[in-house]
């Protein structure tokens, strides 16, 4: 198994991404509220979106929350962050930086602190999750939010099995992250939120083989296309219906200790 870049591959993903993650009409507003829901999101809030893609959800957050202050949308993806648009939305303010760039300081910012925080479904790509969120919770403000929106350790995707295989192989466990938190100094817990998909059979089967999740990159073009062939056998009807479950690991830094660090 190779795992390619990280960044190569959604780069090269860039162009097509939003049509690949926008399964419904429904889907980017659910989870948006979702995250706004968590977080407690409110109009003065100093936002961040840590590995935003294509902004998809903070173009929601935008429209829905109608924040004072731009949200940040760090990635460290150009060509990820080229799909926002030139000049960028309002609300919206890109920024070229990984997660750890964040979380040491490397990158500036235009807050000296952040209220909320949030990284959807990249936690898995960071090599070293408890130092990076331990970095990105000491940006926060006193009484901010550090929000992870996971995928939990097993999936009921309609993948073939070496995917769902590798899938679990991979994927972080919630609790740790959970564990991760409270070690940064934050009041941490964890929650879970369910979504039904409904989805073309087709449409899905062409997510797969653009590799739509990072970790079907590990896969040859051959093994995708063997294990389409396993999802057709396995799944006859024209619709897909499954659940997209997802964890939130919310972290929250308590003023008293803010305000003394």
């Amino acid at each position: 198994m190779e795992r390619r870049d990280v960044r190569v591959h959604y780069d090269e993903l860039a162009a097509e991404y939003d049509e690949h993650w926008v399964y419904g009409p429904d889907y980017i507003p659910w989870m948006s509220a979702r995250i706004a829901e968590a977080l407690r999101l409110t109009a003065t809030d100093r936002t961040a979106d840590i590995g935003c893609g294509t902004g998809l959800f903070a173009r929601e957050i935008v429209r829905t929350v109608r924040p004072d202050h731009p949200v940040l949308c760090v990635d460290p993806s150009e060509g990820m962050l080229r799909q926002i648009g030139t000049p960028a939305p309002p609300g919206l303010r890109p920024i070229v930086a990984s997660a750890e760039d964040i979380a040491e300081k490397r990158t500036e910012l235009p807050y000296e602190r952040l209220d909320a925080v949030w990284l959807k479904e990249s936690v898995h790509h960071l090599p070293d999750p408890a130092r990076t969120l331990r970095g990105l919770a000491d940006r926060l403000a006193p009484g901010g939010r550090l929000l992870v929106v996971m995928l939990p350790a097993t999936i009921r995707y309609p993948l073939f099995r070496a995917a769902l295989a590798r899938f679990e192989e991979l994927q972080p466990d919630p609790a740790d992250i959970v564990e991760h938190l409270t070690a940064a100094g934050l009041d941490a817990g964890l929650s879970h939120v369910e979504h039904e998909l409904r989805i073309d059979r087709d449409k899905y089967f062409g997510m797969v083989r653009a590799r739509y999740m990072s970790l079907l990159s590990t896969f040859s073009d051959s093994e995708i296309e063997d294990g389409i062939e396993e999802m057709r056998a396995a799944h006859p009807d024209p619709v897909l219906v499954f659940p997209d479950r997802f964890a939130f690991a919310l972290g929250e830094l308590g003023r008293v200790r803010g305000e003394a660090g």
